[in-house]
């Protein structure tokens, strides 16, 4: 691409002494901070007509920069999304079937092309595809990131978070507000080395276990009252499960997510403060839909872990001052897996040679892309513990680090995991797959099929697919067809090229 080439040419120039060639062109590459929140699902924001949550400054980018209302997670859960977002590849074509599933190092990430462009890259918060140790094969630094501050899964206020891999350590504040100044501070250093930077930022808000300040708290005060059932959430005390009020919970998760809007904010102030905003291109969404224990139960049908709209449909917001100057809303399909094929067209990044499922949507900045060029495909792995073979990865390297308030097993930091698969079978096209093509769905699971038409019925509400016969058997061959490939990535088929 030309963009790389030509970063070629004043690298070498400034070998020999011309520094301010690369200054100039650092200056004229975007500067590009990808944010993602944890557990925060479409409905959540106020701009999206919520009832009760307050997101002033999520609303004012909807307002004046690039809305995506059909944006979707790569996947229902979150490990696999974020696997998804850092290689534009579906999840199980590297094995990260579910939450605490590591990725390979054999996966390339947006960090690791953009590096060899020229650009500093660092990842500040959840990382959730492996541990962030040193010695992981899979950390942040690992997979391409100069410089990281994270976690191996979420984290609450005074988060302890390891620093470049070193051992965690506990930092006293809102852990958004703590995300975004190291931000600042890392954009803030790449300008003075004439560098453009990635910030890939991935807040712990809001996913429960659920604590706020109390200035965030007061804002919903009245919540406990409305909403009396009892649900399923950890206990910040035990970190065990327990049954609260759904309206002390809701009280709870809204604060989160008003501290996280309101660090936002400071963070775009902040890249005014230090000129660089305008060519920044700022970018926010979530990794899954809205947990069970918070959903409201509409506009859309499931929650977090169906392949429903409530299960995969999340935020999609774009900031870009010097190249979206008008406010637009987009109806183009477009997930999370698209993500490192847009960055990479727009920071002059050649793409890995290997299959991916992400399409470059540049197109949409400026409206000239107003339909999807592909299907997005969706897929549970069932088979996951199933004909596996030796793990991937030396499990004593994927034991996590940095502890946090929920256990499992009675354990308070996370272990990770990828294994090996070599032989498959009709049972390994199995569990709960869909497709969305244009305005049309199709959800496959156990023996059932529906195929809804997502503009006309975005609740999901009827079931079409015994009226369109012809069209449910062809979006299944291609899915089929899909899953072919992905299969053959998993057997390890595309690092050997």
């Amino acid at each position: 691409m030309m963009w790389f080439q030509t970063g070629l040419v004043l690298i070498s120039l400034c070998w020999m002494g011309c520094c301010c060639l690369v200054c100039a062109a650092a200056n004229d590459r975007p500067g590009l901070i990808l944010m993602m929140g944890d557990d925060h699902g479409w409905e959540e924001t106020g701009y999206n007509g919520h009832p009760h949550v307050k997101t002033p400054v999520l609303d004012e980018m909807a307002r004046t920069g690039l809305r995506l209302d059909r944006f979707y997670a790569a996947h229902p859960n979150c490990s696999p999304t974020r696997a998804s977002f850092l290689t534009g590849r579906h999840p199980n074509r590297m094995g990260t079937f579910a939450p605490g599933w590591s990725f390979r190092p054999e996966e390339i990430t947006m960090a690791a092309l953009l590096r060899q462009s020229g650009y500093r890259c660092a990842h500040f918060g959840k990382w959730h595809t492996g541990p962030v140790r040193a010695d992981s094969p899979v950390s942040p630094g690992a997979m391409g990131f100069d410089e990281w501050l994270s976690h191996d899964n979420f984290f609450e206020l005074n988060p302890v978070l390891s620093r470049n891999g070193a051992r965690p350590q506990q930092i006293a504040g809102e852990s958004s507000a703590i995300l975004v100044e190291e931000t600042l501070r890392f954009v803030e250093r790449s300008q003075k080395m004439g560098q453009p930077f990635l910030v890939v930022l991935w807040f712990g808000s809001p996913h429960e276990p659920y604590s706020g300040l109390p200035e965030d708290l007061a804002l919903y005060a009245d919540l406990p009252a409305r909403y009396e059932k009892r649900v399923s959430v950890t206990s910040n005390e035990t970190g065990e499960q327990e049954r609260r009020p759904q309206g002390e919970i809701l009280q709870a998760r809204y604060a989160e997510i008003t501290a996280m809007d309101r660090a936002i904010g400071r963070l775009r102030a902040g890249l005014t403060t230090l000129g660089v905003r305008d060519n920044t291109l700022l970018f926010y969404c979530g990794d899954n839909g809205t947990s069970a224990d918070a959903a409201l139960g509409a506009p859309h049908r499931g929650v977090k872990g169906t392949l429903y709209q409530g299960g995969l449909l999340v935020p999609g917001l774009l900031e870009w001052p010097s190249r979206i100057r008008e406010p637009r809303v987009s109806e183009v399909s477009a997930s999370t897996s698209d993500l490192l094929p847009t960055v990479c067209r727009l920071a002059g990044a050649d793409l890995p040679g290997r299959p991916l499922d992400g399409r470059d949507l540049s197109g949409v900045l400026d409206g000239s892309l107003t339909e999807r060029p592909e299907p997005l495909y969706f897929w549970e792995y069932a088979a996951a513990g199933r004909g596996r073979g030796r793990p991937w990865i030396e499990p004593r390297l994927q034991e996590g680090t940095t502890p946090l308030v929920k256990k499992m097993a009675g354990k308070a930091t996370r272990d990770f995991t990828n294994f090996h698969y070599d032989t498959f079978d009709e049972q390994s096209y199995r569990g709960s797959r869909a497709m969305v093509d244009g305005d049309w769905k199709l959800v496959l699971s156990g023996d059932r099929t529906e195929l809804f038409n997502v503009r006309l019925d975005p609740a999901e509400s009827e079931n079409i697919a015994a009226r369109e016969p012809v069209r449910v058997r062809g979006l299944e061959e291609r899915l089929r067809s899909w899953q072919d490939g992905v299969l053959k990535s998993l057997a390890g088929g595309d690092y050997q090229q």
